[in-house]
């Protein structure tokens, strides 16, 4: 008779057990978690540490692109996986450059330029551990308005008090002039205005200056001859010792597309033909010479290196990790 009650005692445990098991089995998850990690990933370079900073993103139409039929661009980002149906995801990065002399931010990113996908170039900056007052030096690859808006807050004051602002000659020439925008079709001037007011404020402090091609901007960091894109469009070399990173600005806007044929254009180009030659001779270099480069609209974190690939190129991004000192 014990051991029937002690039987039954157990069967009555199994069973609780069972049915706690099983309805903790089936329990809801918790609901799905749709927010990002920061925007901002970091890697040293000789004794520059670099970091990215992501500003947004764009859904760019294939259409704005030229030197490839519509079918054939559906079939390589096909091939890619990329999904172009309602336009290609594009990045909008800059990034953030400790010397160890200097602090150095190239472009600025969109602010409120352009919708709620963008402007989120000063937040990361924070969350990665530094604040826009330290930033000394920014240098603008060109003066579009999803590199140059973000210089300035929704109130036009200035996000970078304590940097100059470098801006090469010749963009300068073209983007900050009333006569130029006058001349330019009615839905490209709103471009110039944009330009116009990042800048302003810098140019009132006395916070700007020009340079040319070929000039060194500081020890160890050279502007490049990457015209096309715009009429002053800027690369900028960063030497140390055996390392070079090369920050191409807008060199490629499709990485789908342009790496394996770099004469595809993009509307944007001021001069198609001159920003073909611009990457086709900048993707050589950087892939014969085995730079790091960083792109202005190469998926986040936009850092890697180019590899010849037949008659063209493909990208091969950095790896995620610690630290390495």
């Amino acid at each position: 008779m014990i051991v029937s009650q002690h039987k039954l005692s157990w069967s009555l445990v199994g069973a609780t057990i069972g049915t706690l098991l099983a309805s903790t089995a089936h329990a809801a998850p918790p609901e799905q978690r749709h927010n990002q990690v920061d925007g901002w990933f970091r890697m040293l370079l000789g004794q520059h540490e670099v970091t990215a900073l992501y500003d947004g993103y764009v859904d760019l139409d294939t259409q704005l692109l030229s030197g490839m039929n519509a079918e054939q661009i559906r079939e390589r980002l096909d091939s890619l996986f990329i999904d172009s149906e309602n336009g290609v995801q594009t990045a909008v990065n800059a990034f953030l450059v400790h010397t160890g002399d200097h602090l150095v931010l190239v472009d600025a990113g969109s602010a409120a330029c352009f919708g709620p996908t963008l402007g989120h170039v000063a937040d990361n900056l924070r969350a990665s551990g530094y604040t826009p007052e330290d930033v000394d030096t920014v240098l603008m690859t060109h003066l579009h308005p999803d590199h140059v808006c973000g210089l300035t807050d929704s109130d036009g004051n200035v996000v970078y008090p304590n940097a100059e602002l470098r801006v090469s000659q010749t963009d300068a020439d073209y983007w900050l002039s009333e006569e130029q925008a006058a001349a330019a079709p009615e839905d490209m001037q709103p471009f110039f205005a944009m330009a116009r007011d990042a800048v302003a404020p810098y140019q009132q402090a006395e916070q700007m200056a020009t340079f040319q091609p070929g000039d060194e901007l500081m020890e160890g960091i050279d502007a490049l001859d990457t015209a096309g894109h715009t009429p002053g469009h800027a690369s900028f070399q960063f030497h140390n010792g055996d390392n070079e990173l090369l920050v191409w600005g807008d060199i490629v806007h499709s990485h789908g597309v342009q790496f394996a044929n770099p004469d595809v254009a993009i509307e944007f180009d001021s001069d198609q033909q001159q920003a073909t030659e611009a990457r086709r001779n900048t993707m050589g270099a950087a892939a014969q010479e085995a730079w790091w480069v960083a792109g202005a609209h190469m998926p986040f974190p936009g850092i890697g290196h180019v590899i010849e690939d037949g008659d063209g190129y493909r990208w091969l991004p950095v790896e995620f990790g610690p630290i390495r000192e």
